[in-house]
Formats: structure tokens, C-alpha cells, sequence
């Protein structure tokens, strides 16, 4: 039971953190303006990647008899309300809520990396799948990072 105990927590982790994103998303969706399609786009894709995710993670956590997790972490919505605030006092939104998504991405990253490193029994189907997610989250990291370094330079 022990070792069902920690894949579960393991998992329940990266539900909490795809839940997260899907907020942050969300949030960053309703933050940008108008004539900023491009992002709403890429944030309504990265919200609903997230979703899948996290439906993902929650089956692998009913296979192990556990209760998948349904909230979003503390520090996520920490993040999200200084987000909101950030948003509110600069008069550059793009370039904070970008800022924002890649700090929210840096630690999509973090959680997925101490998934991966812990102790817990993980299956090579599980292994797969996390180390899947981790990849897809990555490109997005990615592009959330090349975006922000645009827009820098562009203003600049």
C-alpha cells in the first residue's frame, strides 16, 4: 500500500500543477487585450493541453485506487493573484503576462523533474507517460520564453 501511496502523491502533484496551468492560462487569456490574438490562441492551447494532462494523470490515479486531486496548488494561486495585480500597475501587460506564463512554466518544469527524480515505484507506461508531458511542456516553455524574448526585443 505504501508504494501505491507515493505514486499516487506523485501524480496528484502533476494534476495539481496541469490544474494550475489551466487557471493561469485562463487568467492570461482574460489579462490580454484584445488585438493580442496570437496569445489568446496559444494560451487557450496550452490551457486545454493542461486539461488533457491533467485527465491523463487523474486515470493512471484511479488505476492505483487513489482520489485524483481537483484544485490548483497554493503557490499557483499566489501566482495568479500577483498576476492580477502586476497586470493591473504595468502599462506593458504583454510583456508581464508573458513574464508570468514563463515563471508558470519554469515550474511546470521544476514539478515535473522532482516527478521524475523521486522515490516512488514508477511503472515504464507511467515513466512514459510523465516523461511525455514533460517534453510537450517543454516546447511550450519554450515558445512562451521565445515570445517574451520578441516582444523584448521588439520594445526595447
Amino acid at each position: 500500500m505504501q508504494t501505491n501511496e507515493k505514486i499516487i502523491e506523485v501524480l496528484n502533484n502533476l494534476v495539481e500543477i496541469n490544474n494550475d496551468r489551466v487557471a493561469g492560462y485562463e487568467k492570461a487569456v482574460e489579462e490580454t487585450k484584445d488585438l493580442d490574438i496570437d496569445l489568446r490562441a496559444i494560451f487557450q492551447s496550452m490551457a486545454n493541453d493542461s486539461r488533457k494532462y491533467a485527465a491523463e494523470l487523474t486515470q493512471e490515479v484511479n488505476k492505483f485506487g487513489g482520489e485524483a486531486k481537483t484544485d490548483t496548488t497554493t503557490s499557483g494561486k499566489i501566482h495568479r493573484a500577483w498576476m492580477e495585480a502586476k497586470a493591473t500597475f504595468t502599462s506593458n501587460e504583454r510583456q508581464s503576462i508573458l513574464d508570468s506564463c514563463e515563471f508558470g512554466e519554469d515550474t511546470a518544469q521544476k514539478a515535473y523533474g522532482e516527478a521524475l527524480a523521486s522515490d516512488a515505484e514508477i511503472s515504464v507506461e507511467v515513466r512514459q507517460l510523465i516523461t511525455g508531458q514533460q517534453a510537450t511542456l517543454k516546447v511550450a516553455h519554450n515558445l512562451i520564453k521565445k515570445y517574451r524574448d520578441l516582444h523584448h526585443v521588439v520594445n526595447a
